[in-house]
């Protein structure tokens, strides 16, 4: 009879047996995890810093606009040919059903524990809250429906042609600048703007809060919700009233 040798690791599991042990019981710790509402709002603080910082790169290649229309139309060539494209377009999907579907969840999780309604809540206790975290289900809500009407009328809107170096390519300066022209749709795209300000300004905050990262000692971080909205709601803010009043001649 042969001597039979089972090694084993430091976990007490034989050697190959331990690795998928470990991958079993790392996989129902994760789901444990992101099935709580902690770990919900860990995915909702996750997910929404993702779409903040769709948001701040989408400001940013808008300024565009104001080095004319080669650029602008450049870039959104580049952007729009490469293959890669249509992975972003998929990820930033999820990202926006996931961050809004669990935020619902939450929210109505949230109201249904509460043994009184915040409307009959005393006065102090309700001012304690801010009017953007207040309200953050309903501005998420009218986010999103601007979202998919931005959506329809950029991307699907009016195919235009112009060419840059030689290259043929969509002409969506002239989009812009027509959408722009329009005085119902420019009032409408700020007043979202201002939406999307007040959203960010205590999403942004809450975000790292929820991930446990923000600290009563660390005033830059407390002010950091604020600083961000200034600046992707400020950098979205000045596009529209340029494109109508200068960038439509």
């Amino acid at each position: 009879m042969g001597l039979e040798i089972e090694f084993k690791d430091l976990s007490g599991y034989p050697i190959g047996q331990s690795n998928w042990k470990q991958a079993s019981y790392t996989m129902m710790k994760c789901k444990s995890f992101l099935g709580s509402s902690v770990g919900q709002k860990f995915l909702v603080a996750i997910t929404g810093l993702g779409l903040s910082g769709f948001v701040l790169t989408h400001m940013l290649g808008n300024l565009l606009l104001f080095v004319g229309p080669d650029a602008y139309n450049l870039y959104g060539h580049k952007l729009t040919s490469t293959p890669l494209i249509y992975i972003a377009e998929v990820g930033l999907i999820v990202l926006f059903l996931t961050h809004f579907g669990l935020t619902m969840k939450l929210t109505r999780e949230n109201r249904a524990s509460r043994p009184v309604a915040p409307n009959q809540l005393p006065s102090n206790v309700v001012k304690r809250a801010s009017f953007a975290s207040r309200t953050m289900a309903l501005s998420g809500l009218m986010i999103l429906a601007f979202a998919v009407l931005h959506l329809v009328t950029f991307k699907f809107g009016t195919y235009y042609e112009t060419t840059v170096d030689g290259v043929p390519m969509r002409d969506l300066y002239r989009l812009v600048a027509e959408e722009f022209q329009k005085e119902w749709y420019t009032a409408f795209y700020l007043v979202c703007m201002v939406i999307l300000f007040t959203h960010l300004s205590h999403g942004f905050t809450a975000a790292f809060q929820s991930l446990g990262l923000q600290s009563s000692r660390n005033k830059l971080l407390k002010r950091s919700g604020f600083i961000f909205a200034v600046l992707v709601g400020g950098g979205f803010f000045i596009q529209p009233l340029y494109m109508y009043f200068w960038g439509g001649n």
